[in-house]
């Protein structure tokens, strides 16, 4: 209700406010809205623009890292391939090295100087271990142990499950920032014993150097164990990380949970707090890691966020220089316009000749305020005219009242003269006479008391009843009118005298010489809208050609006259006549077939419903 209130005000005062404040305003609004609409969305362009050109660079960067790390992964699996091939060294440590001094002074002058040298051949490799269950092991060296120093016992069973070989993003040994590729080392004749297991180390800080390096960037990168976010590898000292403080777990928590390594396609959208931040990803099967590029939505759009601000101090000054302009202009318009206000004070005082000085030449147009100035000239004079019409309309209106008056008169005369005529025949016994008699009287009471523009369909019946028993006394004719219909259409209210020019139509014309013709009345109701009145003749019929002009006089709309001498005089007027009464979907149609019938339809409004479907 307040609401409602408070608009209710508003347009009170917009409706109350003179026309040049309401110019300003719409100036004003034609003005700052498209310009500031366009400016957003020019904005919001460049936004989505800006998002989709982060994403793709995010995208790249990812898939660099992926190939980047999956490099190095190979790279370890090479270094353990080529250790492997050492086998000479491989058969020592599962030997007993306690047997002989000798052979572990040959051994570490050989083979195990030979594994140290392709150790330090590969930069990536920190370390390399064997981990061997055999009782006879030497412990002398950090490349080889006995199985026991090995954590978990039984990991073996895993590495086997997973193909004899598997990386760890943090390394079982050692939890520190150390990763691991394991391999089992199987030996014939070794079933019975636990495999040897080899363990290629690689620190964080040079297999992730291109990880830990960054520090600045829209996309903070990170590796995140697949399993445990808890698990995970990034540079600390990135800008990233050290906006998000305390809440850089919570964001990582989130992002890992929406990750899925059957859809790495698409971006991952987050919320942590107030901020939206966008993930982009990797999965890195032989890892069960990903490789995640986290970006924050205010970062990315830092730039065309101060955009608004600029865009909106811009279109404020060139409103406010416009608003300016459009208020000049309006008091210069306006100054003329208030003469034309004047003018129409004085009118209303009864001035009517208070007429507006425009100062046009003969053959100048002036703008549309001159154009308003000298149709009210001509307006005022309209109205003198008018008015001098209107008084010349009302004397005729009184003199055509006496005239109506006058003609009662002599109506009643008429009708007394006819009853007294009727008298003297049925006294004198010529009932035929005083049928016709009262047949006519009938008809000239009918048609000379006009009480309203309708009568009931039933009067109008009666009234053409009275006419076919004239007619038939007058010509000694054998015309018949067949009407049954129901008594709620007789009370319909119909135009007067809307259904006698058809029927005299029918008298006039459809009878062949010496013959008779019947005349039938049917209506129906079509569609529950429309009343049909069918009069129906079957008579003479009508010849194609006038019923082809009689057809297109009723179709076309422009007032000319009907001139053939057969087709139906006076038809035309009753059907514009019922258009102007109801319009252009009602009136008249023929149809007709010389010798068999003609028939005219009329159509009305239909505005009863309790005929049900008779």
């Amino acid at each position: 209700m307040r609401v409602k209130a408070v608009w209710t005000r508003i347009r009170r005062l917009y409706r109350n406010s003179r026309i040049s404040q309401k110019l300003f305003l719409a100036f004003s609004l034609m003005i700052a809205i498209p310009a500031i609409i366009v400016s957003f969305l020019f904005i919001r362009t460049q936004e989505s623009q800006l998002y989709k050109d982060a994403m793709a660079t995010g995208a790249s960067h990812v898939s660099r890292l992926e190939e980047q790390l999956r490099s190095r992964l190979a790279v370890l699996e090479n270094a353990s391939s080529t250790a492997l091939t050492q086998k000479a060294f491989v058969d020592f440590i599962h030997s007993d090295m306690q047997a002989d001094g000798l052979r572990l002074v040959k051994f570490r002058q050989n083979q195990y100087e030979q594994m140290h040298n392709i150790i330090q051949s590969y930069d990536l490799v920190s370390q390399i271990s064997f981990y061997v269950d055999n009782p006879g092991l030497h412990e002398i060296w950090p490349e080889i142990y006995r199985y026991d120093r090995f954590w978990p016992q039984d990991y073996w069973m895993s590495l086997r499950e997973e193909g004899g070989a598997g990386y760890r993003l943090f390394s079982l040994q050692d939890d520190g920032q150390t990763l691991s590729y394991y391999r089992l080392v199987r030996l014939q004749g070794q079933s019975s014993r636990r495999p040897t297991v080899m363990e290629i180390r690689a620190a964080h800080s040079e297999f992730f150097s291109s990880v830990l390096e960054e520090t600045e960037g829209h996309f903070f990168s990170v590796v995140m164990d697949g399993s445990d976010p808890s698990r995970r590898v990034y540079n600390g000292s990135h800008v990233f990380a050290l906006n998000a403080g305390e809440e850089l777990d919570g964001i990582l928590g989130r992002v890992h949970g929406k990750l899925d390594a059957l859809q790495q396609g698409s971006p991952v959208k987050v919320r942590a707090g107030d901020q939206l931040y966008y993930a982009l990803y990797r999965y890195i099967a032989p890892l069960d890691a990903y490789v995640i590029d986290i970006a924050s939505h205010q970062d990315l759009m830092k730039g065309p966020r101060s955009w608004y601000l600029l865009v909106t101090a811009i279109a404020a000054c060139v409103l406010l220089m416009m608003l300016l302009l459009v208020s000049y202009m309006t008091r210069r318009i306006f100054r003329r316009l208030e003469m034309v206000l004047a003018s129409m004070r004085k009118v209303r005082r009864g001035q009517l000749d208070a007429k507006i000085h425009t100062g046009l030449g003969e053959n100048e147009p002036g703008d549309e305020i001159d154009f308003v100035a000298v149709s009210y000239n001509s307006m005022l004079d309209e109205i003198q005219r008018l008015m001098t019409q209107v008084v010349d309309k009302q004397l005729i209106a009184k003199n055509a009242q006496l005239h109506s008056l006058h003609s009662q008169i002599n109506s009643h005369f008429l009708y007394n003269a006819l009853e007294s005529i009727r008298m003297r025949a049925e006294v004198e016994r010529q009932p035929a006479i005083a049928g016709a008699l009262v047949s006519l009287g009938a008809l000239l009471r009918y048609s000379m008391q006009w009480r309203g523009d309708t009568v009931n369909l039933g009067d109008e019946l009666a009234n053409i009843e009275s006419y076919i028993r004239f007619i038939n006394f007058m010509e000694g004719s054998g015309f018949e009118l067949r009407a049954e219909l129901p008594p709620e259409v007789l009370r319909y209210p119909i135009p007067k005298m809307c259904l006698q020019p058809i029927v005299e139509n029918a008298v006039h014309h459809a009878s062949p010489p010496g013959g008779s013709v019947t005349i039938e009345m049917n209506v129906k109701v079509e569609n529950n809208l429309m009343l049909l009145i069918d009069i129906r003749d079957n008579g003479t019929g009508i010849d194609r050609d006038t019923l082809s002009r009689l057809q297109e006089a009723l179709a076309d709309n422009a007032d000319r006259p009907i001139t053939a001498s057969r087709n139906g005089l006076g038809l035309e007027n009753v059907h514009k006549r019922l258009q102007l009464h109801y319009g252009e979907g009602c009136g008249l149609a023929i149809d007709s077939v010389p010798g068999a019938y003609t028939c005219v339809t009329i159509r009305l409004p239909w505005e009863q419903v309790s005929l049900g479907g008779w």
